[in-house]
């Protein structure tokens, strides 16, 4: 099985985008440039005995894309435990609303951001009473 074990992040700003995902979600960065050749970060998105993966921000080598294209890579979501306000941080940290809050009938509530560098992510609070 071709299980999903790591991820990157294209970002034009690495600054930016390490303020934008340590504030949003919690994480915490190791500076891997010298193995990988490039500016990349390690994000360490959680405790190692809890379920989930780390990856990477890595610096964009093609042009930003334009807001409202298609997307264009695999879009991640991350699991919060409060939907609003973690929407109001991505919103104070420079994110904007892709697809607004909606119920996930009987499972959870999920919606859609382009984070500081234009990429799109997602949001997902469990609630088996979402509808």
């Amino acid at each position: 099985m071709g299980r999903v074990v790591h991820f990157e992040i294209h970002v034009d700003d690495m600054d930016r985008a390490k303020q934008f995902y340590g504030e949003v979600f919690g994480w915490q960065f190791e500076d891997w440039s010298d193995f990988a050749g490039t500016p990349y970060f390690g994000a360490i998105t959680g405790d190692k005995e809890e379920r989930g993966i780390d990856g990477a921000l890595m610096q964009r080598r093609t042009p930003s894309p334009e807001s409202g294209q298609s997307v264009n890579a695999f879009v991640c979501t991350m699991q919060v435990e409060d939907y609003d306000s973690t929407e109001a941080t991505i919103l104070a940290q420079g994110g904007t609303i892709s697809v607004p809050k909606h119920a996930l009938p009987g499972m959870a509530w999920q919606g859609y951001f382009t984070d500081s560098e234009g990429n799109i992510i997602g949001i997902h609070q469990a609630d088996e009473n979402a509808k």
